[in-house]
Order: structure tokens, then sequence, then C-alpha cells
């Protein structure tokens, strides 16, 4: 997730052609109309290398820059802090002995902590970056923090499309090869998967690491110098476009898109699971030819329940998948349109919706607690059981939502057989 294009960023630019002590004494008002009057947009490029974006329209582009310079800080600090209690939450419940035997609760587990991980950041960020943007103080301690969280939110992202990716693969072998699934889907696999979700995204971030760095502005202001420091594009990038280009290509097609298209042929296998499950069903309650009667009334039959449990698992992780494909494809296109346009594309266009792309990503890490509890009465059982107060189990009278030991057995014997999370 990167910083917005802004007038930060547009100072910075504009120092290829107007001097520094007249670009930094500018007011935000006065860049404005600056940008207003420069339609080509030639200040914000290099002049040898100028190319006409509409960036999807004035229109786009206007609510998005209202958003951003509006209601982004509040909407940000509400969606991570509201996500980090869910996403805590999530790991107390799947956590729990009954829960944390189904590897997939694991993942989930580990998704969770990445998203905490990751939210937590931004909330301190999202202030900072509205405060500095009123005082444009350019301090030494403001720019590395700025570069920290460039790679840390990559590092933390690239671990959740890890995990999330392997959430589908896991899906696909406990349905794909049900005689198979103690040996493909075992503890010890689970480990080593989530160990190598969150390794191996290091190595993956390094040309990340490599594109941005902390530069310098010597100012001459009352007889003494004043050094600005900010965050900007490495002497080497700015040299060489190739090298942003490979960057952006290797972003979009092995982080991005290569796990969109994976996640989005096992999205449409599970689906169409479902439907065969569906129909196998409907055979078994007789719909087809010889239904099922007694005492001349028809009788429908129910379907094997560690069957119907199956399906609505895969229901649930089809929808954490599509939410996850919402959100991350779009982020893909736009990196590889970078990769094959360059330089402008970035500047002009990707900047313009960096607010817009970060609260997509923040919103997917957040809800999934909410898709938990709608869908996994196994997560609700636990959930009361945990946090819900006994008295009240005793004023309603109902203690139908606390687990039995019958249930948890029944839960684990669904587990060990590869059946995770129980039905609705």
């Amino acid at each position: 997730m990167l910083v917005r294009y802004n007038f930060t960023s547009l100072r910075i630019n504009l120092l290829k052609f107007f001097p520094a002590s007249l670009i930094f004494n500018l007011s935000d008002e006065d860049l404005e109309f600056i940008i207003a009057q420069r339609k080509n947009r030639s200040l914000m490029t290099d002049q040898t290398d100028i190319l006409e974006l509409d960036c999807g329209g004035t229109t786009l582009i206007n609510l998005s820059t209202i958003y951003a310079e509006n209601y982004h800080v509040y909407c940000s600090i509400f969606v991570c802090v509201f996500g980090s209690v869910a996403n805590v939450l999530n790991i107390v419940v799947l956590t729990r002995k009954e829960m944390a035997g189904a590897p997939i609760n694991r993942i989930l587990s580990a998704l969770a902590v990445a998203d905490v991980l990751l939210m937590i950041e931004y909330i301190p960020f999202a202030y900072y970056y509205d405060d500095e943007r009123g005082k444009q103080n350019f301090c030494y301690y403001g720019a590395v923090f700025t570069l920290f969280h460039i790679n840390y939110s990559q590092v933390l992202h690239t671990i959740s499309v890890c995990l999330t990716l392997s959430l589908a693969i896991w899906r696909f072998l406990a349905i794909g090869y049900p005689k198979r699934n103690h040996q493909l889907c075992s503890n010890a696999r689970c480990t080593l998967t989530i160990w190598i979700c969150y390794i191996l995204p290091l190595f993956l971030c390094i040309p990340a690491y490599y594109i941005f760095d902390i530069s310098t502005i010597v100012l001459k202001e009352n007889d003494q110098n004043v050094t600005l420091y900010h965050t900007d594009l490495k002497e080497d990038v700015k040299k060489n476009k190739t090298l942003l280009k490979i960057n952006f290509w290797l972003f979009a097609v092995l982080i991005k898109l290569l796990p969109c298209f994976i996640l989005t042929i096992i999205s449409l296998w599970l689906i169409k699971t479902l439907f065969d499950a569906k129909k196998r069903r409907q055979v078994l309650r007789g719909y087809d030819c010889f239904p099922l009667t007694v005492d001349g009334k028809e009788m429908k039959r129910k379907g094997n329940k560690a069957e119907r449990r199956s399906d609505r698992t895969t229901k649930m992780l089809v929808a954490v998948l599509l939410l996850f494909l919402i959100t991350e494809f779009p982020q893909g296109i736009f990196a590889l349109l970078i990769g094959i346009k360059g330089h402008d594309l970035f500047l002009q266009c990707y900047q313009q919706y960096g607010e817009i792309m970060d609260i997509m990503a923040l919103t997917n890490g957040s809800i999934n607690f909410i898709l938990y509890c709608c869908m996994n009465r196994m997560f609700r059982m636990t959930f009361n059981q945990l946090f819900r107060p006994k008295i009240l189990n005793r004023l309603a009278g109902n203690t139908s939502d606390v687990p039995t030991t019958a249930q948890r057995n029944q839960y684990n014997d669904a587990v060990n057989c590869g059946i995770e999370i129980t039905k609705l």
C-alpha cells in the first residue's frame, strides 16, 4: 500500500523546474492553482516523457480526492480499530482446543494475526499522514516512519495473500483428495505452510525495499540551513525507469495477479462442487424419478450430515476468497499497467487512488469475523461460551449455543476426516 500522490511529492517534483525557496513557500492553494493551469501536467513528469492519462476521468479523481482529504483518516482508523478487535476475537476463538484441531482454523488464525499487525501499524500512520499534510514539517523521523510503513505494510499484505492462497489450496486438497486427507492435510504440513507464508514474503518483497529511500533537501531560511526529509524513489530508479517497471511487474504478476488467477480457478471449482453436492442430495431425496413415499406421503431424505457440514465450510471459504479477489484484483491490474506504462502512470494515476485501495484492503481484513459468525455455528457457540455472561444464559433459559462434549467430539471427528467447521 503506497502513499497517494500529494502536495509533498508534487513539491519534490517541482524542484526540477523552480528554486526550493519558492516551492516550499507556496501554499497548497497555490499549488492547486498551478495544477489547474497546467492541464498537460508537464510539471509532474519528465518533460521528455509526457503521457496523456485521464486516470478514470475527472469525476472519479475528484471523488477520490474528496475522500482522501476529508474522510480517509477517520474511516481508516475506525476500520482498523474494529478490525483489530474483531481479529483478536478471531484468534481467541479459533485457538481454543475444540477449534484449533482443524488445520484450516489454524490458517485462519495465522491470517487474523497478520491482519491485526497490519491494522495496528496503520492507525498511527493514518493519523501521522493527516497531521503531516497540514504541518509539512518534513522531519527525519517522519520520513523513516513512512519508509518503514511502505515496506512493513507490503510484507504483511503479501503474508495475507500467501495465507489466503494456502487456505484455498488446503480446501481444494481436502475435497479433491478425500482419501489422502490425513497425509496431505496433516498438522505438520499445516505448521510448515504457515511458517512458509510468514517467511517467504520477506524475500519476495526484496525488490520493493530497493525502490524507495529517504531523500533530503537543504533550504536556507533566515540565514540558516534547514534540511527537509521525505520518502522518494531512489536516484537509480529515477534515472533507469526499467527498474521501476521490473518491480511493478514482479509485484503485479507474482504477488497479485498469479494468486488471484489461482484463487479464481479454485473458487470456481469449489462453487462447482457445491452444485454437484446439491444435485446428489436431490437424487437422495428422490427428486429425480422415484420419490420416497410412506403411507402415500412423499418423504424428503436428508443428505449426509458430514457432507452438509463440508458444503457450509466451502461456502464460507468461497465468500472469503471472493472478498479477497474483489480487493486484490484491481490493484494487480493497476500494478501491471504501471509495469507497461512506467513512471508516468505511477505518478499521475496510481497514487491518486492510494487511499481507496488502502481502505479496500483494510476492510477485507476486518470483516472476516462477521463471515465466521454468520456462517460457522461452532465459531458462534465457542464465542458465546467465552464471552457471553453465564447469567444471560440462565435468564434466557437457553443453553443451545454452548457446545456440549458430544458436539465437540463430533467436531473433532469431522476434523480428523478432513471436514472442518460445523453446520449453520
